[in-house]
């Protein structure tokens, strides 16, 4: 029988680490890091593993890649972008391209994968087990304009990005929000290899011009072939309309914008402790507007009912500050850190 077992990501939002054990071997979806400063998960309670799989770059998710030590320096398997993304991360020999959409085996496991809409090269992972299958989904997004999200095939189980808890509001509503905001000039902070591109696509299709990090720039041309004009520290502007790196202005374009000064913020992501977006938005120096890049509550129950899955595992949210999802999923949610799947 395999077993899950949650080293971290479970009823918090924090660094996404999930051991199995099947078929005589260990495995972890996803190697994550903490968010908030100074945050990071104990590892050391793992041991060896023979595989990680990894969901997507970004860093509650890979942020541990740099530690492999300590989990017997086992391969590492993702798509052919997110390694693309962890260039300079990963020691030599330890990285396994896998397809964003198809089937692999590792040691007897078989796996299926499927694109996540979070993130360029996210996926989920699909697994086999006898007690009818399990579903991982790392990050998920079923809005996102300029990343598709497949759905996955059946699963008894599903460990499932439940971010938002009960939000219900659509993204057509806080792009039109962000956009009228962001008139006379705003500065967009997102995280490399995430929401760049599309809200660079959504903007610009409601008549901003829009300008772009060259980090960004790159991403959009890579997944559009569309060109946006690129600024820097020095040619910004206050009135323009600008996406950039990274999510909290910790670094980045807009981490030297917000030192230039004179700009207008606008966050969007989960805003950890110690960072400066945190400072800001406490001083009422800058805003947050919501951008979904996660499931909203009818997503997330849409997807379990669409998996058959008898049990349901939140991840990344803390379930007592989401009563509406909690009953919605009445007798399948799971909240134990170890169970059979």
């Amino acid at each position: 029988m395999a077993r899950l077992k949650v080293i971290s990501g479970l009823n918090r939002k924090s660094a996404a680490i999930f051991l199995v054990e099947a078929a005589g071997k260990r495995v972890l979806f996803d190697f994550g890091d903490g968010l908030d400063k100074d945050e990071h998960p104990d590892i050391d309670v793992i041991g060896a593993v023979d595989a990680i799989f990894l969901s997507h770059a970004h860093r509650d998710h890979a942020g541990s890649i740099g530690r492999l030590g300590a989990v017997g320096n086992p391969c590492v398997f993702a798509t052919a972008r997110t390694l693309d993304f962890l260039q300079g991360s990963l020691p030599p020999g330890v990285a396994q391209v896998i397809p964003e959409q198809g089937s692999f085996e590792v040691g007897g496991l078989a796996l299926t994968t499927g694109r996540c809409g979070h993130a360029p090269g996210g996926v989920w992972f699909h697994m086999e087990t006898a007690a009818g299958g399990f579903v991982y989904t790392g990050d998920i997004s079923l809005e996102s304009r300029g990343m598709a999200f497949d759905y996955p095939p059946p699963a008894s189980t599903l460990l499932v990005d439940a971010s938002y808890g009960d939000r219900a509001q659509d993204l057509d509503d806080q792009i039109a929000a962000i956009s009228d905001y962001a008139e006379g000039g705003a500065v967009l902070c997102c995280p490399s290899a995430g929401r760049g591109t599309d809200m660079v696509l959504a903007l610009a299709s409601q008549g901003h011009e829009v300008h772009v990090s060259a980090d960004v720039g790159q991403e959009v041309e890579a997944a559009t072939g569309r060109s946006f004009p690129v600024v820097d520290g020095k040619s910004a502007e206050p009135d323009q309309v600008i996406v950039a790196t990274e999510p909290n202005a910790e670094a980045g374009l807009s981490a030297g914008l917000l030192q230039r000064g004179g700009f207008r913020f606008v966050f969007s992501s989960h805003v950890p402790n110690g960072t400066p977006a945190r400072v800001l938005i406490e001083r009422n120096e800058a805003v947050w507007l919501a951008w979904n890049v996660h499931p909203r509550k009818g997503d997330v129950i849409d997807l379990a009912d669409h998996c058959g899955s008898r049990q349901v595992l939140p991840a990344f949210v803390d379930m007592t500050a989401a009563p509406e999802l909690a009953r919605a999923l009445g007798a399948r949610l799971t909240l134990e850190p170890e169970t059979e799947i």
